[in-house]
Order: C-alpha cells, then structure tokens, then sequence
C-alpha cells in the first residue's frame, strides 16, 4: 500500500533535513501509527506521501505509484482528515459534505449517514464555524471517509475529543479497516496508538528510530511489575517474571499483613520511547483518561 526508502526532505532555507532517510511499509489492510513530538518528521512524510510536498529524495510509493507520478486521480482513493478544521464556516455540517462529495467522480456515502458514523447527527444543519473543536474534528474525519478510501490518513484524529467520542472515532476507524482500508495515524498519543495500531513506528528527528507491534515492543523492552501495598507499610513492586517462585515476594506475603493492592503494571509505549529515544513526547490531554480525571466544564467546552 506504502514503500518508503531513503526519503529525505529538506525545507527551502531550513538549515537541517526534516526528514533523514525513512524507511517503511504500511500492508494492505494494516492500521500503522506514526509517533514522535511535534517536529519529528510525521507531518512531513504525510504531506509528501499525498502530494502536498514536491522535491523529495529517495522512493515514495503510493498504492503502487511513486508519489511524483501520481495526478489528482490520487484523491479519489485516498482519504486525509488533518488535525486543523479546514471547513466552510457559513455552510452547516451537511451541506459541506454534500459541497465536498460533489469533487468525487465515484459514489460516495449519503452524508447524513456519515454524520451517523461520527456521532453528528443532530448537528447536520449547524454551521460549521459555530461547532466545537472536537465536533470540527469529527466532521473531519467524517470528510475524509464519505467515498471510502482504500487508503486513510489520520492527523492527531482524537485531538479536543472526550473520552466517548475518542471510542467512537476508533471503533470507525477499526470498521473502515475491516471494510477494506488501510490507514496511516500521525501522533504524539501513545494511549490511542497502543489501543488502535497493529504497528507503532518511532520517529524522531527526521528518522524511525524503532518499528514493530506495540504488544511486541512491550514485551521486547520491558518488564512487567507487581505493585504490593500491605497496611502499614510502603508499597513493594516485583518482577512479573517468575513471581511465583520470587522468594522475597511469598515472604513478604506471609507477614499476615492486610494486602490493601495488588496491582501489575506493564511497561508502555510512553516508557519504551523516552528509554529507546531518550526523548519526551509533547505534553498535553489524554483523551483515553478516565472522565472523572477531567473538569466537566473542560470537557465540555471541548466536544459535544
């Protein structure tokens, strides 16, 4: 679906590459997420990859075409919904869908359905530019999926969502992807990659410094730990591997003490990153978080 090899970038006037020889793979089929902070080189391969950059290095192929030789007919088989609104603020949530499907020359989705799958029903017929973040981010989406793509690209996708609507738009996702599309997620959130990738890619400083399934990666680069807190004393934590038979871990459960936790703690992507990368990812919400971490009035604010 995606070959990259060796893909440079270099911004006009920039004084280091944004992108230092890529090299990967999306299969037919595979949800792929693409990790790193802000400035990694994500939004540029992105843009690259659906003709919005010219003037790269190395190979860059598209459903079987390099990148350079592809005309507009590209977009007829590709999807793009980006982190940033991009929508006609006068006109309501269905009339842009309707306004934007006129572009496509194959049968797209009835847009009142498409509002279905994104949870935008009841504001079909709001303006645009009187919607919420997180509902401009839907309608996004919602965009980018009418004429089914066999290939989707997903910028920051949960970006100013709840943690209700995040499931919905990763459950829309997973249905997309069993219905034939392949899909490339550009983040910085490792809780949605860890739930929706099949595979994770590191980038940082224009290069993927680590590539594989995040199930993998987890078992690959860390270690699982038991955290035990009895009453009256400090919490202990314990390897995972071979608790049964760890000597200090049934010794300390002998005391008799009141077990007030017991709790197993996997290693995450967040961990595996910063001790792979030695980088930190850009701080900001968790829309995976539970709701009652959040301010209601925030979250309100946000999405609706």
């Amino acid at each position: 679906m995606i070959t990259v090899e060796n893909l440079s970038f270099t911004y006009p006037s920039a004084p280091s590459p944004a992108l230092r020889g890529l090299n990967f793979n999306l299969e037919d089929g595979e949800i792929l997420g693409f990790l790193g902070p802000s400035g990694a080189g994500k939004s540029t391969t992105q843009k690259i990859l659906i003709r919005l950059l010219q003037g790269y290095e190395g190979r860059a192929e598209v459903l079987g075409r390099e990148v350079r030789h592809w005309d507009k007919s590209l977009y007829e088989q590709v999807g793009v919904s980006f982190e940033l609104p991009n929508h006609y603020a006068r006109l309501t949530a269905l009339e842009n869908l309707r306004h934007f499907a006129a572009f496509y020359r194959g049968p797209t989705v009835d847009p009142h359905r498409v509002l279905d799958w994104v949870g935008l029903s009841d504001a079909a017929n709001e303006r645009a530019g009187a919607l919420s973040k997180g509902m401009k981010v839907r309608l996004n989406l919602a965009r980018a999926c009418m004429h089914r793509p066999r290939l989707l690209f997903l910028d920051e996708p949960t970006s100013g969502l709840d943690p209700v609507n995040t499931r919905l738009v990763m459950a829309l996702v997973r249905r997309l992807r069993e219905d034939g599309t392949t899909v490339l997620v550009t983040t910085h959130n490792m809780s949605l990659a860890d739930q929706l990738c099949d595979r994770v890619a590191f980038i940082v400083d224009g290069r993927i410094a680590l590539i594989d399934a995040p199930e993998s990666l987890k078992r690959r680069h860390g270690a699982g730990q038991v955290r035990l807190k009895q009453a009256g004393s400090p919490a202990r934590q314990f390897p995972l591997d071979g608790l049964g038979e760890n000597q200090a871990f049934l010794d300390t459960l002998r005391t008799g003490s009141t077990i007030e936790s017991l709790q197993s703690e996997q290693t995450t992507l967040d961990d595996i990153f910063i001790e792979f990368t030695g980088k930190t990812l850009h701080a900001g919400d968790d829309p995976l978080q539970s709701a009652a971490s959040r301010a209601g009035s925030s979250t309100q604010s946000e999405d609706r």
